[in-house]
């Protein structure tokens, strides 16, 4: 009943919003006839008219969804957020020929965004076909196997496919589908296709709108254009009323009105009338006014009754950051379908609504899958809530994070991680397998249960000591595959801003799950964050956010230095048992590698002194986690140039182990065994840092270490016991 009332009260407003529209289109009927009767020319694209606006037609000449913009002779629309150039467009067909300006640029994409047209508007024209690129892709051999290299956006594999259909398989990163016109069927089976001239051709759409209303306008001699209100075609008219969709039916002065005399001066009779429509009019309008101030005075009160009632967590939680626009975006379109309030409700919210393929659970679900959110089950805790083990109704075991009520921040972190890791795809980040609503009881992320702990448990953790040391060849891999994780992020435009070994989770095999992207944020290209509040943790946080408050992509790289020494050492990033000047590891890591002792830094379980192979890596990374850990953020390499450089790394590992096979093996066969054991224990090369960057590091004092580890906390992350 409530509903019902408050649908009606919303009728003065739209009486109103529809007065003020409609009038000024009546009585300025001539300038939209004029407006909209002029064309849209740029380069060869000639004298396009409705349904398309744009230049000098006015919005309100042409569909909102169909502007056209001018560049440099070149004709561009936008559609779904993705930008097209239009390479031929016929108003009384209505067909489009588009091509998408991302591909133009070249195939190796800088985002993976999919072909999205609005089945409302567009239909595509028969004899063309959906066609997938496939990118990230391990080498393979298909029935279809057109193939490319593309090694941008951080992916590990620099393998791609295009197949036909929308369908792909599941070792690759990620796809992105383009419609093409399917004759190119013969040239792709063959390989012998130019992509680049394919995709610049575009593919053909058929415009949905009303076209017999339009054509019925212009045989009236009116003028076609879009009304907002009534979500069709219009009719504009010269000197006329417009509104209809042909002039024929709009009014026309009586023909039995004398036109053998010149007009009069207006007569009191005239007057009258003319003073009792202003009247009337007046009055229309008091009418209303008195209505809407009612009606915004209920809203008022509702609003106020709700506040008091409802969940305390609302959007106004969130800061206007320069990323809080797609945040909010994203908000709005995940609590659409809210659960109910009461979080005993018995909806089954959870099995039947989603959020772009990520499942809205009932608070009640997930209560239920965490044992009443057991102290026993907590996985990990930390600043920003605590990380539960908990199993479905369906089997799955899951971690569900659960957001501290006291944290203010909570749903610009809540909003962080569903904007990053619902629309971001690669093997080693951690997957979202949904979240609750805002109107649940508490705000709960669920995320897929990593079983092997953190990288931080595996060095100097409660894992260590179950299951020994990592061997240094598990610990390259891990380096390796974090920094692919972290250079595909920066390469979708995404600061991590936490990177540290409790973020880091293994699972049974050992590979890697990013995880915790509560703190991190997207950036656009030429702007950088400022933030004064405390960001990451001591230890891993980059010097010159002290300096100028401002993190940057080089800042997660100088975080992934101190997780390189980590992963050398076995020695957490901050540890306040050992010496003064050795309280931060990257302090210490620096002055060991200055001073050419690097013996003293690495754990000695991995071989260091024993094993040749293991000596030269571990020196090559010692030296790369050098660069990442310069003060200057500008001297450190950007986090694509440290995957490069730990492939190399891990490559020359493989090549050196391939020598010593055949050299045990020749000197097996002939009997050598004197030049076996030389090469066993030849004398390793020492660390060599060049003179010009021990200069530059000894120019400036090493990172200061913490008064005090209040800051630190324990993981924040979904991973095991």
């Amino acid at each position: 009943m409530a509903r019902h009332c408050h649908r009606l009260l919303l009728l003065p407003l739209f009486s109103l919003l529809f007065i003020l529209i409609r009038v000024p289109q009546s009585s300025g009927s001539s300038s939209w006839f004029s407006n909209c009767s002029s064309s849209f020319s740029c380069g060869d694209i000639r004298d396009v008219n409705f349904p398309f606006w744009g230049g000098d037609r006015p919005y309100g000449c042409g569909h909102p969804a169909l502007e056209l913009t001018c560049k440099n002779n070149s004709t561009s629309v936008l559609i779904g957020g993705l930008k097209y150039l239009v390479r031929e467009v016929n108003s009384d067909t209505q067909l489009l020929r588009i091509a998408r300006q991302d591909f133009l640029e070249g195939i190796c994409l800088k985002k993976f965004v999919n072909t999205t047209l609005d089945p409302e508007l567009f239909d595509l024209v028969p004899g063309y076909t959906n066609f997938s690129f496939m990118y990230g892709c391990p080498p393979m051999y298909y029935p279809f196997p057109t193939q490319f290299k593309c090694s941008s956006n951080g992916l590990q594999n620099p393998d791609g496919y295009i197949f036909l259909g929308d369908k792909w398989p599941s070792a690759c990163v990620t796809s992105v589908v383009v419609p093409l016109y399917d004759t190119m069927l013969s040239p792709f089976e063959n390989s012998s296709v130019d992509f680049q001239s394919v995709l610049q051709e575009g593919f053909e759409v058929k415009l949905k709108v009303d076209s017999d209303a339009c054509s019925e306008c212009v045989q009236s001699n009116g003028v076609c254009g879009y009304d907002l209100i009534a979500n069709g075609t219009t009719c504009y008219c010269s000197g006329q009323s417009s509104g209809s969709k042909s002039c024929a039916f709009t009014f026309t002065p009586s023909p039995a009105a004398p036109q053998a005399q010149p007009s009069p001066p207006p007569q009191p009779a005239k007057k009258e009338k003319i003073s009792i429509g202003i009247g009337i009019a007046i009055a229309g309008a008091g009418t209303v006014g008195i209505l809407l101030g009612w009606w915004l005075f209920f809203l008022l009160q509702r609003s106020k009754r709700a506040k008091r009632s409802s969940f305390p967590t609302t959007m106004k939680d969130l800061p206007p950051t320069p990323s809080s626009k797609s945040l909010l975006v994203s908000a709005s379109s995940c609590f659409s379908r809210a659960t109910p309030t009461d979080p005993s409700s018995k909806s089954e919210l959870g099995s039947r609504s989603t959020y772009f393929g990520v499942r809205l659970f009932s608070y009640r679900e997930l209560e239920e899958a965490t044992y009443n959110f057991d102290p026993s089950k907590e996985l990990g805790d930390g600043g920003f809530g605590t990380v539960y083990y908990g199993k479905l109704r369906d089997g799955r075991a899951v971690a569900v994070k659960r957001l501290y009520e006291h944290n203010l921040k909570r749903v610009e972190q809540f909003m962080n991680e569903l904007e990053i890791l619902t629309r971001l795809q690669h093997p080693n980040l951690v997957k979202l397998h949904g979240c609750t609503s805002r109107r649940s009881q508490e705000l709960l992320l669920v995320y897929e249960y990593v079983s092997n702990g953190t990288v931080a448990d595996h060095l100097f953790g409660r894992n260590r000591a179950t299951s020994g040391p990592l061997p240094w060849r598990a610990r390259l891999d891990i380096a390796i595959e974090t920094a692919d994780a972290m250079a595909y992020l920066h390469a979708s435009d995404v600061i991590h801003r936490d990177v540290k070994t409790n973020n880091i989770l293994l699972d049974k095999s050992f590979h890697v799950k990013v995880a915790d992207f509560g703190l991190s944020r997207l950036f656009p290209t030429d702007v950088t964050h400022v933030s004064t509040a405390p960001q990451g943790t001591p230890g891993y946080v980059d010097p010159e956010y002290y300096q100028c408050y401002r993190l940057t992509d080089k800042s997660d790289v100088y975080s992934f230095g101190v997780v390189l020494c980590e992963l050398i050492s076995s020695k957490p990033a901050v540890d306040t048992n050992r010496h003064r000047h050795d309280i931060n590891l990257a302090g210490m890591a620096v002055n060991r590698i200055q001073n050419c002792a690097l013996h003293e830094l690495v754990d000695p379980s991995l071989g260091f002194d024993t094993d040749y192979i293991v000596r030269r890596t571990v020196t090559l990374v010692a030296e790369l986690a050098f660069r990442c850990l310069q003060d200057d953020r500008d001297a450190r390499p950007t986090m694509a140039e440290v995957l490069e450089s730990l492939r190399m790394i891990g490559n020359e590992r493989v090549s050196e182990q391939k020598v010593e096979v055949m050299e045990e093996v020749l000197g097996a066969l002939r009997g050598f065994g004197d030049e076996k054991a030389t090469f066993r224990t030849r004398k390793p090369e020492v660390i060599d840092i060049r003179s010009d960057d021990v200069g530059l590091l000894r120019q400036v004092p090493p990172p200061i270490s913490p008064d005090s580890t209040e800051w630190t906390s324990t993981s924040l992350t979904p991973n095991s016991v």
